[in-house]
């Protein structure tokens, strides 16, 4: 697993869109690089639509529910912007899981 976290952001303001793409490892400590770009493309124009798709990037549980909950709340976690401005956010979810998950899964066995 590549734990160097990859980020491309791309932005549609003519459509008030913006795509942020993270591949790697997100944990509880890296969400907060992915926070601080959102914050920036969200800042671009108001009204801005972000997803984040984090579809191809092994995403821990409790990050992955970090997301979920700024993406219910329309807001980024207050010290990663303390103004608290709106912010429209999709989360894509992972395809893989990290051994955390894994774990929770019962495990096959073999007759």
């Amino acid at each position: 697993m590549n734990s160097k976290l990859n980020v491309v952001v791309r932005v549609d303001l003519d459509h008030a869109r913006a795509q942020v793409i993270a591949k790697g490892h997100i944990t509880v400590h890296s969400v907060n690089a992915l926070y601080v770009v959102v914050k920036r493309a969200n800042s671009l124009k108001e009204g801005l639509d972000v997803e984040l798709d984090v579809s191809h990037a092994h995403v821990d549980r409790e990050a992955l529910e970090m997301l979920h909950t700024a993406s219910e709340s329309h807001h980024l976690p207050q010290k990663i912007d303390p103004q608290q401005a709106p912010c429209t956010i999709s989360v894509l979810a992972p395809r893989r899981v990290t051994s955390e998950l894994r774990a929770q899964r019962p495990a096959l066995i073999a007759a």
